[in-house]
């Protein structure tokens, strides 16, 4: 097997190879939250050009070519936008508020639909694959020196990123700079604003690290994630990782005698057992709660206000933006801590919709690509993981971080199928 350093071969690589590999440098910068939206951006303005620039003479795997998957998120996107538009003419906030709102929706929904479809540029997966396995090696040797510093009670070092000052920032908690994590007496989040985003950006980058071919960056990689899991304490991202395994195992080998009989067998005594096994379902979701309780209450206080304000104040478009709980919820925003009641509360029932419209359209894309296709069964765990998330996470909030993930299921919607070449019409001279 070739050791041979890869190294980027066009722009769209190299932006991303040295974005991935320098995470650590932007980190201590403060500078993600803005890196992450420009890096989006830049590329999308590339990719129209090469888009525009294309002719029927451009060789087809050069030629750009939309997916409708990334068609449905665009337009998820825009809805969102749109409801947001709405909900703010109708509380009558004004064009300030709407323009802070909407420069957040860039940062945060808005990536949802950019990073997939900049996965529609010559991007070669194993480039990503290693970046991510560089990153896992930095995040390892930043907990051990962690670890170390707990040992001799050395204080950490945390500041506010100048970038945090700036008008539009979009809030102080993602430009807030931890120099090292304690995961002896902290929970760890590294590179993430909040652990539970460590915890879905981990399992997100497990499934991408598995595909990497040296066998000893696949090892280092799945060590330095397993401790971020772990060290995060998210109970979310522990149940995720092995579900996901065995879910897209099974869906993938379905068609499989063998696989078929002992599903019917499972079947069959799951049957018989179901009421046991719901019992001890609940048991072990009740354990999971007791395990940090304390979150467990908050978490269901936020989201009883978020369903209670939905319904009664603006069920349709949401409320536009998110709004601090009152003090017995230590005035953590509504709508937190879950995308679907997030979602409710800020962009209402058709802002919901239409986040969920596409995940389901990208699952069964995926899906039905995953029975044949590597890159679609990678891009498969990834929906599942952000659909796992979304009811324990505000995935909006740590976007930024996880994006890798989306550029890879751009990777995989472009497989076997797209709506577009849109070859640049000939000059008629």
């Amino acid at each position: 097997m070739s050791t041979a350093p890869l190294k980027p071969q066009n722009l769209p690589e190299t932006l991303i190879w040295y974005y991935i590999i320098g995470t650590y440098l932007i980190y201590y910068l403060g500078a993600q939250y803005v890196l992450a939206q420009l890096l989006a951006f830049f590329l999308t303005l590339y990719l129209i050009q090469q888009w525009w620039n294309q002719t029927e003479e451009t060789p087809l795997d050069e030629r750009i070519s939309i997916s409708p998957s990334v068609w449905v998120w665009i337009v998820a996107v825009l809805v969102l936008e749109s409801a947001t538009a709405v909900s703010h003419y109708n509380f009558d906030m004004g064009l300030k508020r709407f323009i802070e709102t909407s420069v957040a929706w860039s940062r945060t929904w808005a990536l949802f639909a950019l990073f997939p479809l900049v996965g529609h540029l010559k991007i070669r997966p194993k480039l990503i694959y290693r970046a991510i396995c560089i990153l896992c090696l930095q995040s390892l040797v930043i907990v051990i020196i962690g670890s170390l510093a707990g040992l001799i009670h050395l204080p950490n070092i945390t500041y506010i990123s100048p970038l945090g000052s700036l008008p539009l920032n979009g809030g102080i908690k993602q430009y807030e700079v931890y120099l090292f994590h304690n995961p002896i007496n902290e929970r760890l989040q590294l590179f993430a604003p909040w652990p539970p985003a460590l915890g879905v950006t981990s399992n997100i980058y497990f499934f991408l690290v598995l595909q990497e071919q040296n066998k000893k960056w696949r090892w280092i990689s799945i060590v330095s994630i397993i401790a971020m899991i772990v060290g995060s304490v998210s109970r979310t991202a522990i149940i995720c990782l092995p579900f996901v395994v065995l879910f897209v195992w099974a869906v993938t080998n379905l068609l499989r005698p063998w696989v078929q009989f002992v599903a019917g067998g499972i079947s069959f005594l799951s049957g018989i057992y179901l009421p046991t096994l719901i019992e001890f379902l609940k048991a072990s979701i009740e354990e999971l709660k007791k395990a940090r309780a304390k979150s467990s209450k908050t978490r269901d206080a936020l989201e009883r206000i978020a369903v209670h304000r939905w319904e009664t104040e603006a069920p349709i478009w949401g409320h536009g933006l998110s709004e601090p709980g009152p003090p017995w919820v230590a005035r953590m925003p509504i709508g937190t801590h879950h995308t679907w009641f997030g979602l409710l509360f800020t962009h209402g029932l058709v802002g919901c919709v239409a986040f969920a419209t596409a995940l389901a359209w990208s699952f069964i894309d995926l899906l039905i690509k995953a029975q044949s296709s590597e890159n679609a069964r990678v891009g498969l765990k990834i929906i599942l993981v952000l659909i796992i998330f979304s009811f324990s996470e505000h995935l909006d909030g740590s976007v930024y971080v996880f994006w890798p993930g989306l550029v890879m299921l751009g990777i995989a919607f472009k497989e076997g199928q797209a709506l577009h070449h849109y070859p640049k019409m000939q000059s008629i001279t």
